[in-house]
């Protein structure tokens, strides 16, 4: 009986998993171009986290990393229906693999979403933040590497149109991430069959 609990848990997961890849993917179809057009308005950074935030650190992690390897393959996954090597490796690629790095470090800081235990909004707040710095740190480091653009330039580029945005989605993660997390808890990490 535990053995078939335990099954249908993990392939459930599994399943979430798959779906919450599939939804970080279909948000780089919107893509929102920006004056000099070389960082779009995505919803991808916001669906990484959330996904973080909602699964926790390994499914989280497993979720934008399964995007990020199908975006390798060549499937049309990134912003704008984009996909490919070079795309990780040119001027937007930090962003993309940010998204990795900040799901594992929310997710594992958050941890798994629990039935019996629900999340302090303070924690989600600060998870959610980090998550984004990551994100913005990344992307920077990396454009700045690969354009040659200045510090001031760079964030010129890639931060000040974004700030709008950026408040919008940090306030929608939490808002998702607090209210999902117990349904996520009872529905996907249950114990019961």
């Amino acid at each position: 009986m535990t053995e078939h609990k335990d099954k249908h848990t993990s392939t459930l997961t599994s399943v979430f998993v798959a779906l919450f890849a599939a939804i970080i993917a279909a948000g780089g179809f919107i893509a929102i171009p920006t004056p000099g057009g070389l960082v779009p308005i995505v919803l991808q950074n916001m669906l990484a986290i959330t996904t973080a935030v909602l699964l926790g650190g390994i499914q989280g992690g497993g979720a934008v990393g399964l995007f990020l390897v199908a975006g390798a393959l060549g499937l049309p996954v990134f912003a704008g229906g984009t996909g490919g090597m070079s795309r990780l490796l040119g001027p937007t690629g930090g962003f993309l693999l940010g998204y990795f790095i900040a799901a594992l470090v929310v997710g594992f800081y958050l941890g798994k979403p629990q039935i019996d235990k629900k999340t302090s909004i303070i924690k989600i707040i600060l998870a959610s933040i980090i998550g984004y710095l990551i994100v913005y740190i990344a992307g920077i480091i990396q454009f700045m590497a690969v354009t040659s653009y200045s510090f001031s330039a760079t964030i010129a580029a890639c931060v000040i149109p974004f700030m709008p945005g950026f408040v919008l989605k940090l306030i929608l993660t939490i808002f998702l991430g607090y209210k999902l997390r117990p349904i996520v808890a009872r529905y996907v990490f249950s114990e019961k069959e």
